[in-house]
């Protein structure tokens, strides 16, 4: 029977020579993920199933979300996962200084890859998808089992197929297809399900772009996100020092529950209200409205914290200023980018702007660091959710948008179309 790239992926990975859709399969794990926060939730789970790792190449802990540490218990947490690294004697023994943001790093530095079966203790783990493997997040409890066993259990998911053809405008990056998607479908159109990204507009789309897509695959509810392994996964992967991998490909005849078609030329760019990111509207859309003014902008996240977004922002902002009464925080994903925004001359546009170019973290995307929102604050953000409250105050507005428009947002004050900017309207 027919089978999809993800059900191969499982099905390998359970020794199985085949799986459907529901059944109920225990796989052995490529890599295990956990991070700063559920990470030392898990380590006590792990001490009473005996205390030590099923592979030291295989399991890995990022500090991203309170570094630089905030608080004592931050510290505190840090401290308990490198004690943790160091004593099992981990491969990868992750550091503030060294690393940055879980779904960018680990890409970054080939430890994800095709053909993996990988989890993590974080929803977006999704992203390696990018690059043809099945990611997905789990909880606490499946992430210390998996860290100590090597396994996990899974559901096979349903798919379905988002056929993707046209070329982008200018303008247009992952982050609007992707909200244009969630809008679509919206935000249970995939629960449980694997989204499949196949046709002809694969090749317009970057690594990045493709990143940020499979990053918010979990916003339509989705068990996971998945391109195919083309030339460009191959020249990434190549990049990043991976040398041994695995391609998965769908059969034709694979049973897909749903088919969208999305004419990547139709696109615009794409704006998510408060308080989903299916709630989605277009830049037309927004410019017939009254305008709506923004107190912050945020640039970064793992989901457009990526070398190509930076580019994209500081080419809008070049010679601009941050409107007057607007913060604006940049927040590049990995050291290797702040570096690459230095030796660029991306700092320079990004201060000179009047915007704050901060280190490497998650930020202020869940409200717990480096950008909290006051009570009635407006912030337009190039992160993945904008739930009640995520990044602070419950009575805080959070509109989810790409680079390109959270730069023309910066210099306006307003939710702005980025098309304008080149227009000097």
């Amino acid at each position: 029977m027919a089978m999809t790239m993800t059900q191969k992926i499982l099905a390998a990975h359970a020794g199985l020579d085949h799986v459907e859709a529901g059944q109920l399969i225990e796989a052995n794990l490529d890599l295990v993920m956990a991070n700063d926060i559920t990470g030392p939730m898990a380590l006590p789970i792990i001490q009473q199933m005996g205390g030590h790792v099923f592979d030291q190449d295989k399991v890995v802990f990022v500090p991203d979300h309170f570094t630089p540490n905030k608080d004592i218990k931050s510290a505190e947490n840090s401290k308990a996962i490198l004690e943790f690294s160091i004593q099992e004697k981990l491969t990868h023994k992750l550091i503030q200084g060294k690393c940055g943001v879980e779904h960018a790093i680990l890409p970054e530095l080939g430890l994800t890859y095709a053909g993996q079966c990988v989890i993590g203790a974080d929803s977006h783990t999704c992203t390696y998808g990018a690059l043809g493997a099945f990611s997905t997040g789990v909880g606490t409890t499946d992430i210390a089992a998996g860290m100590v066993t090597g396994q996990a259990w899974f559901k096979i998911p349903t798919a379905i197929k988002i056929y993707l053809h046209g070329k982008p405008n200018p303008y247009i990056s992952g982050k609007d297809v992707i909200l244009h998607i969630i809008g679509e479908i919206g935000v249970d159109g995939a629960l449980y399900k694997s989204m499949e990204f196949v046709g002809p507009g694969v090749a317009e789309l970057s690594m990045d772009d493709r990143f940020t897509i499979c990053n918010m695959a979990i916003e339509a509810g989705a068990k996971n996100g998945i391109f195919p392994v083309d030339d460009q996964t191959v020249e990434y992967m190549k990049q990043a020092g991976v040398k041994d991998y695995t391609v998965y490909e769908a059969d034709e005849d694979a049973n897909y529950e749903q088919v969208v078609d999305v004419d990547l030329s139709q696109v615009r760019p794409t704006v998510a209200f408060p308080h989903l990111p299916g709630n989605a509207h277009t830049i037309d859309e927004v410019e017939a409205m009254e305008p709506i003014y923004v107190d912050q902008v945020v640039i970064g996240s793992c989901t457009n914290g990526r070398i190509s977004d930076l580019r994209k922002a500081a080419a809008i902002l070049k010679g601009h200023k941050v409107a007057e009464n607007v913060r604006v925080m940049v927040v590049p994903a990995t050291q290797k980018i702040f570096l690459q925004c230095v030796h660029e001359g991306l700092v320079d546009i990004f201060v000179e702007a009047g915007c704050a170019f901060n280190t490497p973290s998650c930020g202020p995307c869940m409200g717990g660091h480096m950008g909290v929102l006051a009570k009635g604050e407006k912030c337009l953000s190039t992160t993945n959710r904008n739930f009640v409250g995520r990044m602070g105050d419950v009575e805080s507005l959070i509109y989810l948008a790409s680079p390109e428009v959270a730069a023309a947002t910066a210099i306006k004050g307003y939710i702005a179309n980025p098309e304008r900017m080149e227009e000097g309207k």
